[in-house]
């Protein structure tokens, strides 16, 4: 009897619907609203190190949580802040950064050249947001949300740097 060939290699994909399925069978999170809890939204960076909930205490529904590479206020983590605050009604945005991030290895110089390097594309208008200073960084989030003009004023926004290390978490004080 001959051998079937095998079949295609299980992805990472595969591996993430097999897990839904098994969590759509005791699904019980169907009763959350939209709006946050705890009227709080986090920015922080897209770091896999990071397990906000275990590391903030919180549950699913607390808070919205917006992820890019850095946790950097970029033009359209403002627009979330945006519709978070005036339309969800969140009340204290925590900026949260953290130690060797990824963006600290490399300058928005040097991987503009290597993506055009590697990709013979022009590369000259991107920016990545690249740093060395975890705290003048997370200082500069804070002060770039806390002048939006169409972020309400009465909004609280704070900033944090997280140590990948030891898992500590420590305010930066911003004026």
């Amino acid at each position: 009897m001959p051998q079937s060939a095998p079949g295609p290699a299980k992805t990472v994909f595969d591996d993430l619907l097999d897990h839904n399925k098994d969590y759509a069978k005791r699904f019980d999170l169907g009763h959350l609203q939209t709006p946050p809890i705890k009227k709080l939204v986090i920015l922080t960076c897209m770091d896999s190190r990071m397990d906000l909930e275990q590391m903030l205490g919180l549950s699913v529904g607390d808070a919205h949580m917006i992820r890019n590479a850095g946790g950097i206020a970029t033009e359209d983590v403002i627009r979330s802040l945006i519709l978070s605050t005036q339309l969800l009604g969140t009340r204290a945005i925590a900026v949260i950064q953290h130690t060797q991030c990824g963006l600290m290895s490399i300058t928005d110089e040097e991987f503009r050249w290597r993506l055009s390097t590697d990709t013979g594309r022009d590369a000259s208008h991107l920016r990545f947001h690249a740093f060395h200073d975890v705290d003048q960084t997370v200082a500069d989030q804070v002060l770039r949300i806390r002048q939006n003009p169409f972020l309400p004023k009465q909004v609280q926004v704070r900033g944090y740097a997280y140590d990948v290390t030891t898992g500590s978490l420590r305010e930066i004080a911003v004026s």
